[in-house]
Order: C-alpha cells, then structure tokens, then sequence
C-alpha cells in the first residue's frame, strides 16, 4: 500500500528545536494574570511552541520577554498540547514578524511549489 502525502503550503520560515529560557506573561484559563519563566521547545522568525505550566486558552495574547535582551514580543497563543507533568505545550505566533527575536539566524523559506512525498 503506497500513500502520497503532499504539502501546498510550506512554512514561512524554517523551524529550529531549541532550548531558550524566556518570560512569559499574560492570562491564564481562569482569567487572572500571570507571570511565568518558561522554556522554549521549538523556535522560527515568526513565533515558536513553549512549555508552560500555567493553562490558557487559544487565541490568547501572551508577550514573551527575552532575558538575554530584555526585548519583549506580544503574540498569540495559536496551538494547545495535551496537559502533563511538565506543563502544556504552547504555540505562539507572534503578531509581528520578528526573524531576530530569538538571537538565531533562520533559512529562508523554500520556494512556493507543491512537495510531495511517497510513504509505503
């Protein structure tokens, strides 16, 4: 059994797993603020997915504060992981396209074309 998987839209900018300590704050499910440091678990020029103990809700804002540069970012919360003992998964999309907030250099995005790829 042979299945094709094909991708038409590619990624804005390239994805880099990377470990980052920032601040993050906001408001939490239960609608009281909050104020959390937190880790990064993947990053890209426009947002990144965190581990957070604090639960929210989707479509959310949150803004991220570098401790390195103290340079803050707002940005909203677009993707909810499962619960777990270490927290929650957390997507964030930042509101503003900001290729140098995390300190790293990202590839440029591939060219617009429909890839596709054969899984037996």
């Amino acid at each position: 059994m042979t299945t094709t998987v094909e991708f038409s839209t590619p990624r804005r900018s390239a994805r880099i797993f990377r470990k980052l300590k920032v601040k993050v704050h906001g408001r939490g499910q239960n609608g009281r603020k909050f104020r959390e440091t937190c880790e990064t678990l993947v990053v890209s020029a426009h947002g990144g997915l965190l581990m957070l103990k604090h639960e929210v809700v989707n479509g959310e804002l949150l803004e991220i504060t570098s401790p390195e540069t103290q340079e803050e970012i707002e940005c909203r919360i677009v993707y909810l992981g499962d619960l777990c003992a270490q927290g929650q998964r957390v997507g964030v999309e930042f509101l503003t396209p900001a290729p140098h907030f995390w300190g790293l250099e990202f590839a440029e995005p591939a060219p617009s074309r429909i890839e596709s790829s054969t899984l037996q």
